[in-house]
């Protein structure tokens, strides 16, 4: 199979979706691989570190889109890309369609058929193609949430390990998964004031004996989520429903009981957001202020530490991307967690929390597959 990649188009996306590391698993299973020149620049790899591992370098992304059988990417689609999609294409790579009515209509236009990386599953239900980006998310959380505490940035001015004789700053999590564990983490680790907010007892209890009383832990009612927000410095919104948009769990209202200068990271943002003042922002402008509460709501986390991040990535997708390399089609049939990854296919949608959200007809993938 020709498998190509583009260099990501998104602002401030440094990620590439196949490292030169791949890109060698890729050849030595007898693919050919397109790389667009300067895919790699942002993790400093260049076009000879590409064609030193087998690669051959397109010049322009529509000659990876043209040619290639497999598209492999980091980020969505972007209007200038979906338009280059076609059938028989199978495209592999972050989605997030819920809260992204028009990316959705585009490939559905184009009749590709489009992989998930944050819906495709693993027997213990995990979500192992999210996972690296969630850990990567939840732990740039706490640095991003404390750069924009600096009163010169907006905030409050509180420094969140605090200093002997001055207490630390305090940080509420709302989530408990890998996002919010994470954040947790690093939060934590700076010396600050932890909470985390879950509506899963049995994870709270995980949660617990795992930081061995560093951290508190509260069921997720409207009282805790109020007096947690209320007090915190930092609020991270780490919530997340598998493919779905993300519930809205912190109000315009709630923020006039905030403290002025408090900073909301809302790491959901990339399936519409967990606060209802969220709007997604970039690297190069990364906050604004709604009623004296600082937002950080950037789509791309993860992008700003792309060396890291690509690597953590690619040691994730590899797997399933050389089985779909492989066999094609076929393997979503033969796999099902990566079927579970189908989010579009010949201009229908496969995933149910996509049709719920969006108001499509749900085609059931494997009949779709079959078709």
């Amino acid at each position: 199979m020709r498998v190509g990649c583009p260099r990501e188009i998104k602002n401030h996306e440094y990620r590439v979706g196949l490292t030169p590391g791949a890109v060698r698993e890729y050849v030595a299973h007898g693919h050919e691989l397109l790389i667009e020149t300067g895919a790699g620049a942002g993790i400093g790899a260049g076009d000879d570190v590409y064609r030193a591992a087998g690669a051959r370098i397109a010049r322009t992304a529509e000659e990876v889109f043209a040619q290639a059988d497999m598209i492999v990417k980091v980020k969505e689609p972007q209007p200038g890309e979906w338009v280059q999609l076609r059938e028989g294409q199978i495209l592999y790579t972050y989605l997030h369609l819920a809260p992204d009515p028009d990316q959705t209509a585009g490939l559905l236009a184009s009749g590709v058929t489009a992989i998930a990386y944050e819906t495709v599953t693993d027997e213990r239900g995990g979500l192992p193609l999210l996972a690296p980006m969630s850990e990567v998310a939840g732990r740039l959380s706490i640095q991003a949430g404390a750069t924009a505490l600096q009163k010169a940035n907006g905030g409050r001015g509180v420094l969140l390990g605090g200093v002997p004789g001055v207490p630390p700053g305090k940080v509420a999590v709302i989530g408990g998964g890998v996002v919010g564990l994470h954040a947790a983490k690093m939060a934590a680790g700076l010396g600050a004031d932890v909470s985390i907010i879950d509506r899963s007892i049995p994870r709270l209890r995980q949660l617990d004996d795992l930081f061995n009383g560093r951290v508190h832990t509260r069921y997720a009612s409207i009282e805790a989520l109020e007096e947690e927000c209320f007090s915190a410095d930092i609020v991270v919104g780490a919530v997340l429903i598998p493919g779905a948009a993300a519930p809205k769990l912190v109000s315009r209202e709630m923020l006039s009981g905030m403290k002025k200068g408090a900073v909301l990271v809302d790491v959901a943002i990339d399936q519409g957001g967990c606060f209802e003042t969220s709007h997604a922002t970039t690297h190069a402008d990364p906050t604004y202020e709604v009623d004296g509460i600082i937002h950080y709501c950037v789509a791309n986390m993860p992008g700003a530490v792309p060396v890291t991040s690509a690597h953590a990535l690619n040691n994730a997708t590899l797997h399933y991307g050389l089985q779909l390399a492989d066999k094609g089609i076929k393997a979503l049939l033969d796999e099902p967690h990566l079927r579970n990854g189908l989010n579009v296919h010949k201009g229908r949608v496969t995933n149910r929390a996509v049709a719920e959200a969006l108001g499509y007809e749900m085609a059931e993938p494997k009949a779709a597959l079959a078709a």
